[in-house]
């Protein structure tokens, strides 16, 4: 067997393979003699049928049988001799199968690439950090009191920060853009209509009708919309005052302080704030080290692999791009290749610098994560004794305990300067990220 190896790009790779007649032959009659002991023909008894029979009847079908083994035995056999990390299937296209002529074929694919990094020393990461101050968690406890807000009518203008509810519609050049909103309720300054629509609610009283033209952002999602002039019609049905209610021994034990202790549920507003503030440095660091990674080390990325990350991104979607599928000619689908791309990328980075550090999973840090995840569900015991009846479960917890792992090898190798960060900056960072 011939063989040999053409690089087509950093990561696509061209084998052509040549397998001799005298190998296929001998498998031919191999099968042959095989078959002739098994078959039934008329006029012979069973396993009496001369082999030139034989051969008439079935040996264009054992060709074609033995052809396609051998495609697959040689290429296995190829890409073991020559050490080849498929990152894909292959794409094989037969040259030569007459017989006489032996087997010539081409397989083209993809492969892993090889990974050099560079010096790990040379990263550079701002690592976030931050401290909880007692403006951070009065700010904190504000938030808390605004869910709580009452609200109650007033016979008068309305303010900011007051809450209407409206009734209102939109047209473009005269038509009714979308349906008619009834009984909408808006509180002014939230920011949750088009710039400039609640500042023109602000003096309406109860029983105003008023128009008013708005012109769209440029840049507004709705293409159709963006940048034209729109006039609403709007139906002020009634104006509400909002107040805060008191932070006393009845408001903390709405949030779980059966006490009423006022100075238990600020420790307790803090103690969960910690515990946010540690998961979103945790987040916001690796996704720095990641950043770093990945802008230190370019590597080629085989497109098979992208390829079945977007499938992933994508699968939450599928039922509703199944019921409409011009929803896909709205996704930013060169932006989820991009990601995907990267994901892959820093995959590969980091199962690199496994295995060359011969990083393992804590077992002690494995069975911390179980016990948290754990915690979400009522039962948190069988939980844990369910993830660890199941090795496949358990594999994906070691797999995550160990990626960071690799993170904490990472900030200990690299060049690492802190960077203050403020606490709702912070929060709101993570909420864009996870929106």
């Amino acid at each position: 067997m011939q063989i040999s190896v053409e690089n087509t790009s950093d990561v696509g790779r061209k084998l052509t393979i040549e397998v001799p007649e005298d190998k296929i032959r001998e498998e031919i009659e191999t099968r042959l003699k095989s078959l002739a002991r098994r078959v039934r023909v008329d006029g012979f008894r069973p396993g009496k049928a001369p082999a030139r029979i034989i051969r008439q009847r079935f040996g264009k079908q054992v060709r074609e049988e033995v052809i396609y083994d051998l495609i697959r035995s040689s290429f296995s056999q190829a890409v073991q001799e020559h050490e080849l990390r498929l990152a894909g299937e292959p794409q094989i296209t037969p040259k030569e199968t007459a017989e006489g002529k032996g087997l010539t074929y081409e397989a083209q694919f993809e492969v892993y690439p090889e990974i050099e990094l560079k010096a790990i020393e040379e990263l550079e990461i701002a690592k976030p950090v931050c401290r909880i101050t007692e403006e951070d968690v009065a700010a904190m406890i504000e938030r808390l009191r605004e869910q709580k807000k009452i609200w109650r009518t007033v016979d008068r203008p309305a303010q900011n920060g007051d809450k209407l509810t409206i009734t209102f519609e939109g047209f473009l050049e005269g038509e009714p853009i979308g349906e008619k909103t009834e009984h909408f309720e808006l509180e002014l300054g939230s920011g949750k209509m088009i710039p400039g629509f609640e500042d023109r609610l602000i003096g309406a009283e109860a029983g105003d009708r008023l128009e008013f033209e708005i012109t769209f952002p440029e840049d507004y999602h709705d293409e159709e919309l963006a940048g034209k002039t729109v006039l609403f019609k709007v139906e002020v049905e009634k104006v509400e005052e909002g107040r805060l209610p008191e932070i006393d021994a009845e408001f903390v034990k709405e949030y779980g302080i059966e006490s009423g202790d006022v100075e238990e549920f600020r420790r307790e507003v803090r103690d969960n704030m910690e515990r946010q503030l540690q998961r979103a440095l945790k987040e916001l660091t690796k996704t720095r080290v990641l950043d770093a990674l990945w802008e230190h080390n370019p590597i080629p990325v085989p497109e098979a692999p992208v390829k079945q990350e977007m499938q992933r991104a994508l699968a939450p979607l599928a039922d509703a791009l199944k019921q409409n599928p011009e929803l896909l000619q709205q996704l930013p689908l060169d932006n989820l290749k991009e990601s995907a791309r990267k994901r892959v990328a820093l995959g590969l980075l980091l199962a690199e610098i496994i295995r060359r550090n011969e990083l393992k999973p804590d077992p002690e840090k494995v069975r911390q994560a179980v016990e948290e995840l754990a915690q979400n569900y009522e039962n948190p015991q069988e939980v844990i004794d369910w993830y660890y009846d199941n090795p496949e479960q358990l594999a994906q917890i070691e797999s995550q305990v160990l990626e960071d792992r690799a993170i904490e090898w990472l900030l200990q190798h690299a060049k690492v300067t802190e960077e203050p960060i403020d606490f709702q900056e912070l929060m709101n960072r993570q909420q864009r990220q996870a929106g």
